[in-house]
């Protein structure tokens, strides 16, 4: 969830005794590089699996499997995200042997904030807007978690290794510089889809958020607040994510 030191007893065993390892950087992202990681696992061989190598060359990382061992290390717990259970499907039904091992992630790690984790509904992902394409999908969840007192966990947009395309039509690869949506950003696009969608999903200037930032480290922040009041708020470096509260009870209040 953090560093080095996040891996489990388990998962460092089996990483030191692999034959092959690869390190997801593309559905999110440590705070420390892949030389941290291989000086605390007595290794010099990690290889870093950006989304080109994930979404493009998958099968690089689970085939060589079938004739030995092969880890790869994502942020969070290996189940939590649609790209890590299409990896482990595929790999199987090349028959190659899946085992899981499970860690701390953001959607266990925001009960730090005092709600709930019982009352929360469905997870949404906010993607950053842009001019041509502003995606609402998320809003929709969100009111019908509200309208069942549900909290929701809105897991923000991360950009890393994002391909230039104006670049790309000069004929040159160009990488854009990394981004990582913040919780004012997010703030920002979600009072905009109110405005836009009026059905009061949630009210921009009333209705109870929490923004947290870097989950699970020192200088973790958490901030309540409204969207309005959050939009405002400085929540420091990255990695960002934020609840849109349902109903609140005095416990949670209080925690």
């Amino acid at each position: 969830l953090y560093d080095e030191k996040d891996v489990t007893v388990r998962g460092l065993e089996l990483i030191k005794s692999s034959d092959k390892i690869f390190l997801e950087a593309y559905t999110s992202v440590l705070s420390v590089g892949k030389e941290r990681l291989e000086a605390f696992y007595g290794r010099d061989d990690i290889v870093v699996a950006d989304r080109d190598f994930v979404e493009c060359h998958a099968e690089d990382i689970y085939v060589p499997a079938k004739e030995g061992n092969v880890s790869f290390l994502v942020v969070g717990d290996p189940v939590c995200a649609t790209t890590h259970s299409d990896i482990m499907l595929r790999a199987r039904e090349e028959g190659v042997k899946v085992e899981v091992v499970h860690n701390a992630s953001a959607m266990g790690a925001v009960g730090c904030c005092g709600l709930q984790l019982y009352n929360f509904g469905q997870t949404v992902s906010i993607p950053y807007f842009d001019e041509n394409w502003r995606p609402k999908s998320f809003y929709p969840k969100i009111k019908y978690n509200r309208e069942g007192g549900m909290h929701t966990l809105c897991l923000l947009d991360i950009k890393v290794k994002e391909p230039d395309f104006e670049a790309m039509k000069r004929g040159k690869i160009v990488y854009l510089p990394p981004r990582f949506m913040t919780v004012n950003e997010a703030s920002d696009q979600l009072i905009e889809s109110e405005e836009v969608l009026k059905k009061g999903a949630y009210h921009p200037d009333k209705t109870l958020c929490v923004g947290l930032a870097r989950l699970g480290q020192v200088d973790q922040c958490i901030i309540a607040g409204t969207l309005e009041e959050l939009k405002e708020a400085d929540f420091g470096a990255p990695l960002h994510c934020l609840i849109i509260c349902g109903e609140v009870h005095d416990l949670e209040l209080e925690s």
